[in-house]
């Protein structure tokens, strides 16, 4: 079982990283460039925290230089706090292309980022998927998905934690726990309190 959970976390380090940042960095990417810009709060005057600025029912889309579609996101409200620096999106959905066309997703009822963008939070069934793909070899790269109450993502470290269950799909692999810390960098996944894992016959020969 040793040599097959190593050899998931080896296949499943591969692509975190651009499942991390191909997705959720678009969470508050485009949120700060479309954001309003607003005067610095008064010296002495104590910051509440109460939102800036509201917007509801919205998409917001970016292009490359051809013209082709890169990432698509959508959000019933979103609300920007200036105290904390921090925007929070209801109902969040993003979709988002990388060169080879892959599509990737990421939905959750609500989204907390902060001011650059480095730490994105999930709440309630939140998801990302990467769907399938073929490498450069023309070798199969199977679906990923993330499922959880709770997901964040320290995009720069390459880190995806959750104190809160979790289940990793891979394809027919499926790995479930309490909690789970997954630093990509080091290649190590902490699976935490009840952990059970299924691999499919054929990562298993």
């Amino acid at each position: 079982m040793t040599f097959r959970w190593r050899k998931f976390l080896e296949r499943l380090s591969l692509y975190l990283p651009i499942v991390l940042m191909g997705v959720l960095a678009l969470i508050t990417y485009w949120m700060v460039r479309i954001a309003p810009v607003f005067e610095p709060t008064q010296v002495g005057r104590p910051s509440r925290h109460e939102p800036d600025y509201f917007m509801t029912d919205f998409s917001v889309r970016s292009f490359d230089a051809t013209g082709r579609m890169q990432s698509e996101l959508f959000g019933s409200r979103a609300k920007h706090y200036p105290d904390t620096q921090t925007l929070e999106i209801d109902q969040v959905r993003v979709r988002s292309f990388n060169q080879q066309g892959r599509l990737s997703t990421a939905t959750a009822q609500r989204a907390l980022s902060n001011e650059d963008g480095s730490e994105v939070q999930l709440f309630g069934d939140a998801r990302i998927v990467r769907e399938s793909a073929q490498d450069d070899l023309g070798k199969a790269i199977p679906r990923i998905e993330f499922q959880g109450e709770f997901l964040h993502a320290f995009l720069k470290k390459e880190r995806l934690i959750s104190h809160r269950p979790v289940t990793i799909i891979r394809g027919k692999d499926r790995f479930t726990a309490d909690a789970m810390n997954f630093d990509n960098l080091d290649r190590v996944a902490d699976l935490q309190g009840h952990v059970r894992g299924t691999l499919s016959p054929h990562d298993a020969r």
